[in-house]
């Protein structure tokens, strides 16, 4: 039997309802530990809580302490897979964090809960049997992280929160699922192609995330500099356009050698230099702005803050946008 590291992080898999106001709330047990008798016939589970909060409280600093618990535990334990319970709001965030940091072939695999524990068709037992599951089967290793609820399998990098409460709400748009579990069967039809790696040792500095929108102003782009902010990214129009406006801004920010990354704001479909107006894709390339191609904006983000504390930035940002 394989032996699985189950972490608790908080969120609506681990809330109850309350009776007199109707309020999801955290809990001061996590009604998930109780489940562990129910557990133990897939898997000999060594469960920990990291932390308990609703997932809009995480932080990359609370995703980089996740990775060095995982870390800790595969070098002083004989762990075969790593399940780690979360709030939907930013699990595709901190999936993408661990797949980006922790270089491991054993599964990862995290799941949540879009119904809390007492309500009425609660999904969380329900995905948290179906992600150990995933982390015990042998064809999910060297697939980085993966996201599991409602009886698919997701990669990190293309997973996307797309419904504010359904429980199929873990999409993976353009791409698709890479697996489901159905009974006692988890069956893979795709395998990633490529996966980047970028170990880093801590996590401080700041990037910048703005969704561009019609006669967006470029002072919102030149406070972030004030602020201190080391990148930014941008949601831009279609294929990867801004109004010809920001352009004189985003001409200052790179000559500061301060990266700007560009997403579609589009559900799918990729940025790339196609448009040769002025503020189109392909003159914002030729400024030096990066592409992040397939990635939505708040992947884009960490990708960006997360290249920006290796060893070598340069290098790190080449390996993951289109420069």
């Amino acid at each position: 039997m394989k032996s699985i590291l189950l972490i608790h992080t908080g969120g609506t898999i681990s809330m109850q309802v309350q009776e007199n106001s109707g309020a999801v709330v955290p809990t001061e047990n996590n009604p998930l530990t109780l489940e562990a008798e129910k557990l133990k016939q897939y898997a000999n589970i060594l469960e920990i809580e990291a932390f308990n909060l609703p997932s809009p409280h995480i932080t990359p600093k609370e995703m980089f302490k996740l990775k060095q618990i995982i870390e800790q535990y595969m070098q002083e334990q004989n762990i075969d897979g790593v399940v780690i319970t979360h709030g939907t709001d930013t699990l595709e965030e901190t999936a993408y964090f661990l797949d980006l940091t922790i270089n491991t072939s054993i599964p990862v695999v995290i799941t949540g809960a879009m119904r809390s524990s007492n309500e009425i068709g609660s999904d969380g037992l329900y995905n948290l049997v179906s992600a150990i599951k995933v982390a015990c089967s042998e064809e999910a290793k060297d697939k980085g992280v993966l996201v599991v609820l409602n009886d698919e399998i997701h990669t990190a990098e293309n997973v996307t929160k797309t419904h504010a409460s359904n429980v199929s709400t873990f999409q993976s748009p353009q791409y698709g699922p890479i697996g489901f579990i159905s009974k006692n069967i988890v069956h893979f039809h795709h395998t990633p192609l490529h996966r980047t790696v970028l170990p880093i040792q801590g996590i401080s500095k700041r990037v910048a995330l703005f969704k561009v929108y019609a006669g967006m102003e470029p002072d919102l782009l030149a406070a972030s500099i004030q602020l201190g902010y080391e990148g930014i990214v941008l949601e831009g129009f279609g294929q990867g356009n801004v109004p010809p406006i920001l352009i004189p801004i985003i001409d200052e920010i790179l000559e500061k050698e301060i990266p700007i990354v560009i997403v579609s704001r589009c559900f799918n479909g990729i940025a790339q230099d196609v448009y040769g107006y002025l503020g189109g894709g392909k003159g914002l390339k030729d400024q030096g702005v990066m592409f992040a191609n397939g990635l939505n904006g708040q992947k884009a983000r960490l990708a960006l803050l997360i290249a920006l504390h290796h060893t070598d930035p340069k290098n790190a940002m080449n390996n993951i946008f289109s420069i």
